[in-house]
C-alpha cells in the first residue's frame, strides 16, 4: 500500500491513544462514542486512512449500529486447543504468520478462536465473520482484537474484553488495494451480530 511508513506509524499511535481512552471510559456506552467519534477523524483525516484520499473530503463517516451491552462480553481465554498456525500472505506486511492462542465462548453466539501474531512483538488477533457478513456487514468479516495495531479493549486471560459493539471493518473493505488477514473457520458465528460497523458508505468493495 502506498502510505508512507511514518504515516502508518502515526496511525497506529493515534488508534493506540485513542483505544487507551477506550479502556479508560467509565461506561461502555460513552467508550463507544468516543470510539466513534476517533475513528470517523482518523479515516477521514489522516493520511495513512484505508478511505481512498479523493472520497476522504465526502466521506461521512462509519456506519455503527448503536451500543447494545448485550454484545459486551467479557470471557475467560481458554487455552486447552490444539496447536494451530495460519500464514496469511498480505499487501502491506508480507507473510504473516498467526498461532492460537485460545478460543473464547461468547453466550448466544458460540466460540471464537483468537490468534496470536508470531512475528516481532506479538499481538492477540481476533477477527470474525457472521450472518450479516456479505449483505449488512463487509463481506471478509469484521476486526474485535487487533492489539499489534492497538486495537486493544483490555481485560486479562481470566477476563478478556470482546465486546462486539467495536466490531470494525478491516482496511480491504475500504480499498482493494490493502490484503487484510481474514478470518477462518474457527472465526464464523451462525448467528448474525447486528452490532459494530456495517458497510463502509464511501469506498467500500
Amino acid at each position: 500500500m502506498g502510505a508512507p511508513s511514518l504515516d502508518v506509524v502515526d496511525w497506529r499511535r493515534r488508534t493506540g491513544e485513542l483505544y487507551a481512552r477506550v479502556r479508560s471510559a467509565t461506561e461502555p456506552a460513552e467508550a463507544h462514542a468516543l470510539w466513534i467519534n476517533g475513528r470517523d477523524v482518523l479515516l477521514r483525516e489522516h493520511p495513512a486512512s484505508p478511505v481512498p484520499r479523493a472520497l476522504r473530503r465526502e466521506y461521512p463517516g462509519a456506519t455503527v449500529a448503536p451500543y447494545d451491552p448485550a454484545y459486551r462480553f467479557v470471557v475467560p481465554l481458554l487455552t486447552d486447543v490444539t496447536p494451530a498456525r495460519r500464514d496469511v500472505g498480505t499487501g502491506t506486511d508480507g507473510m504473516v504468520s498467526f498461532d492460537l492462542a485460545g478460543r473464547v465462548q461468547l453466550a448466544g453466539l458460540g466460540a471464537l478462536d483468537v490468534w496470536w501474531l508470531s512475528g516481532y512483538g506479538g499481538g492477540l488477533f481476533l477477527p470474525m465473520k457472521d450472518a450479516t457478513s456479505g449483505s449488512k456487514s463487509y463481506g471478509g468479516g469484521r476486526y474485535v482484537l487487533d492489539t499489534v495495531k492497538g486495537a486493544d479493549l483490555g481485560g486479562d486471560a481470566d477476563g478478556l474484553v470482546i465486546d462486539l459493539n467495536f466490531a470494525y471493518q478491516p482496511s480491504c473493505a475500504y480499498d482493494e488495494a490493502w490484503a487484510c488477514p481474514l478470518p477462518g473457520s474457527g472465526n464464523i458465528l451462525a448467528a448474525p451480530v447486528p452490532v459494530g460497523e456495517f458497510v463502509a458508505p464511501v469506498g467500500a468493495h
